[in-house]
C-alpha cells in the first residue's frame, strides 16, 4: 500500500489531509500556517494549516463551518479572541480566566477553547533573554487579549509586581486584577523602575495607520538593566524597540512568542511534542523573505 504524502511532499495536501486553520481579520499574511506546516512536515503528519479570513459579522457562520467540515483545530487572532471565548462549548481554566481564546480544539462533543499566549510569552523570555520573571517588577502596556495573557503569565511565574498601563482605566484595572496582589494599574512613568517593560499594543505595527507610532512608554524612561519586549514582530525591530536598545536596554521582539504559542497549539491538536527548532527555522526564513502586516496579538 502506498504511503499517503505528508506535509511538504508532492501530492500534499490531498483530500484526506487533516485541516487546521487560523481565523482573523486580516489574516492572509499570518505566519501561523507556515509555522504549523513546518511542524507537520517534521512530524511526518498528513496535516495542513491554512488561513481563513473571517469578515465582520461572520464568526458564528465560520464556527458552524468548522464543526460541520471536520476541521481539527483553529488558531485565533485579532479581533476574535474574546468573541470566540464566548462561543466555544467549554474552555480551559486559563482561557476562561482570561476571557480570551487563541486556540480551539474540535472534539466530538464540541469546541474546546484554550489560550497558549502566556506560555508562549514566558518561553520566549527564557529562550531569547534568559529572563525569569520571579521576584521582578514588570510593566505591561495594553489591556487587550494579548496583554491580559502576559499579565496572568507573569503573575503565575512569581513576578513581584505587574503594573498595567492602558488607555481605558476600567480595562486596565480588569487586566491588573488577573495578577492578584501583585497587580495594579499605573502610568508610563512606572517603567523607569521596572525590570521588564512590555508593549502589548499594536502601536508600531507595519500596516497600521501610523506604523511609526511609539508604544505608550517613552523610550527616555528605559535603559540598561531592563528587558524591553514588543509583542509586535513586523517590523523587526519596531522604532520603539530600536530606541530602547539605543539607550542600553536589552530588547526582544514578538517573534519568539509567536513561535512558542504556535508550538503549544500543535501539541494540543496533535497530542505530541512540537518540533520547536523546525518551527523556528520556518519563522526566521519567512521573516527574511516576507513582511507581514498582521499582529498575532
Amino acid at each position: 500500500m502506498n504511503r499517503a504524502p505528508v506535509a511538504g511532499e508532492p501530492g500534499w495536501p490531498q483530500a484526506s489531509s487533516v485541516v487546521v486553520g487560523v481565523i482573523g481579520d486580516p489574516v492572509r499574511h499570518s505566519l501561523s500556517p507556515a509555522l504549523h506546516n513546518a511542524a507537520f512536515t517534521a512530524m511526518a503528519l498528513d496535516w495542513v494549516s491554512v488561513a481563513f479570513p473571517v469578515p465582520p459579522g461572520a464568526l458564528d457562520a465560520a464556527l458552524d463551518g468548522v464543526r460541520a467540515l471536520g476541521v481539527r483545530g483553529l488558531s485565533v487572532t485579532m479581533p476574535f479572541k474574546e468573541a470566540v471565548a464566548a462561543k466555544v462549548d467549554r474552555s480551559s481554566a486559563t482561557a476562561a480566566r482570561l476571557g480570551a481564546v487563541n486556540c480551539v480544539l474540535v472534539e466530538p462533543d464540541g469546541l474546546v477553547g484554550d489560550n497558549t499566549d502566556g506560555e508562549g510569552f514566558l518561553a520566549a523570555l527564557a529562550r531569547g533573554a534568559q529572563f525569569d520573571p520571579s521576584g521582578r517588577r514588570c510593566l505591561v502596556a495594553g489591556a487587550g487579549g494579548a496583554a491580559r495573557a502576559v499579565v496572568l503569565a507573569l503573575a503565575q511565574a512569581g513576578a513581584a509586581e505587574v503594573v498595567v498601563v492602558g488607555r481605558t482605566p476600567a480595562r486596565a484595572a480588569e487586566a491588573a486584577r488577573l495578577a492578584g496582589d501583585a497587580g495594579r494599574t499605573g502610568t508610563p512613568a512606572d517603567a523607569a523602575r521596572c525590570d521588564l517593560v512590555v508593549n502589548a499594543t499594536p502601536l508600531g505595527m507595519a500596516g497600521t495607520s501610523d506604523p511609526h507610532a511609539l508604544a505608550p512608554v517613552d523610550p527616555a524612561l528605559l535603559g540598561p538593566a531592563q528587558l524591553v519586549v514588543d509583542l509586535v514582530y513586523v517590523p523587526r525591530p519596531t522604532r520603539w524597540l530600536a530606541l530602547a536598545q539605543s539607550r542600553g536596554a536589552t530588547t526582544l521582539d514578538g517573534l519568539g512568542m509567536l513561535v512558542h504559542q504556535a508550538a503549544r497549539q500543535v501539541e494540543l491538536w496533535a497530542g505530541r511534542p512540537a518540533p520547536l527548532e523546525a518551527m523556528w527555522r520556518a519563522a526566521t526564513g519567512e521573516d527574511r523573505h516576507r513582511r507581514v502586516t498582521a499582529l498575532e496579538g
